[in-house]
């Protein structure tokens, strides 16, 4: 297959013989954005299938499922650019003797509660207990850096209105992991494309601040502040007084006959004024709602998760790479913010649903 054939579309197969294939072919990709099927949930594929013998996440222990996903990003190693980051999205479970769940619909998903119908057994792995809390992201992120790759950050994705849990013995779950790793020390990054808004508590601090700049003779804006005082409001007797907690002080004169609106105060403030609300660095915690696509899987990775990740780890033009795609979360994205992508995916029901998906996607402006 020529090597232009592979981009902009989704290849259907086990993704780790696809991906040495497109290695062979000369393919490379700029950042890879994935979330891969989850540990001992569900299965995506009837019992009967073909492909069944290839589909991850139905091991018989976490360790046969990180080896196994150690595997896959090593064939993703050999499609990324040197300077290149991979993005991964993962949850953890429970260990449990439970059946299989088998998606007879594209309504299952691995995010989302058992559905379909009951297929072969699941046991609760050697050395944990049930209801253990089994740690996969972790003891997947470790295995990865164990192989080389550089564990650059945890992306903590925070759902605030995720679906409620059944359980009454501990807390609902709403959050996962994103994980940023890369190839080497340094790599490519634009964190400026995804920086935010200041928090609104630093703007009404900033509105306050105006309006104490602004001329009040209180230097708070007046007796019905809703801080305390910080600066000098009057002066007597050669020293300057100020109130603060209701009670009078005096303070030393240092800057008397100096009014607030000097030229170098006005010259302080707008720079003040200008680094407060100016978009700050991305932090490590990213409140996203469970989002969705009509038709595809329960509770798919938002659409803006994706975005941030092909934001800061691609340039217009570069290739973006899933090689869990299901519905196209990752493929939308891309074309979305003028990339290109490449997709593997093992059901190939899905393939309808991403074409119309895909035809929906038009140029959206990528600033955040």
């Amino acid at each position: 297959m020529e090597a232009v054939r592979w981009v902009d579309a989704c290849h259907f197969g086990d993704c780790r013989m696809l991906m040495a294939r497109m290695a062979a072919d000369g393919i490379r990709v700029q950042t890879v954005v994935t979330s891969p099927p989850y540990y001992g949930l569900r299965s995506y594929l009837p019992d009967s299938a073909p492909a069944r013998q290839h589909e991850l996440g139905l091991e018989r222990t976490p360790r046969e499922y990180v080896d196994r996903m150690v595997d896959v990003f090593r064939h993703v190693r050999a499609l990324l650019a040197e300077d290149g980051t991979v993005w991964l999205s993962i949850g953890d479970s429970y260990a449990a003797n439970r059946p299989w769940q088998t998606a007879s619909t594209l309504g299952g998903h691995k995010h989302g509660p058992a559905q379909g119908v009951a297929g072969r057994a699941s046991a609760v792995p050697p050395g944990l207990k049930a209801k253990d809390l089994i740690g996969i992201p972790w003891m997947l992120a470790f295995a990865l850096r164990d192989d080389g790759w550089y564990l650059r950050s945890a992306i903590v994705w925070a759902k605030p209105n995720g679906m409620p849990g059944s359980q009454s013995d501990r807390p609902t779950s709403s959050y996962e992991y994103v994980f940023l790793l890369s190839r080497r020390a340094r790599y490519y990054s634009d964190f400026d494309a995804i920086r935010t808004p200041p928090r609104e508590s630093t703007l009404v601090r900033l509105a306050q601040d105006v309006q104490a700049q602004r001329g009040s003779h209180r230097a708070n804006g007046g007796a019905r502040a809703a801080r305390p005082m910080r600066a000098v409001a009057g002066s007597r007797g050669g020293q300057h007084w100020t109130t603060r907690d209701g009670r009078r002080e005096v303070v030393a004169d240092k800057q008397r006959g100096h009014s607030r609106q000097h030229a170098g105060f006005n010259e302080r403030w707008a720079r003040d004024v200008q680094a407060a609300t100016r978009p700050v660095m991305m932090r490590d915690v990213w409140f996203v709602a469970p989002g969705g696509y009509r038709g595809a899987h329960f509770a798919v990775m938002p659409l803006e998760i994706a975005r941030r990740c092909v934001l800061a780890g691609s340039r217009p033009g570069d290739v973006v790479l899933d090689p869990f795609m299901g519905s196209g979360t990752t493929a939308e994205a891309a074309v979305g913010l003028a990339r290109h992508f490449v997709g593997c995916e093992l059901n190939a029901a899905y393939n309808s649903l991403q074409r119309e998906r895909l035809a929906q996607v038009g140029p959206e402006d990528d600033t955040p």
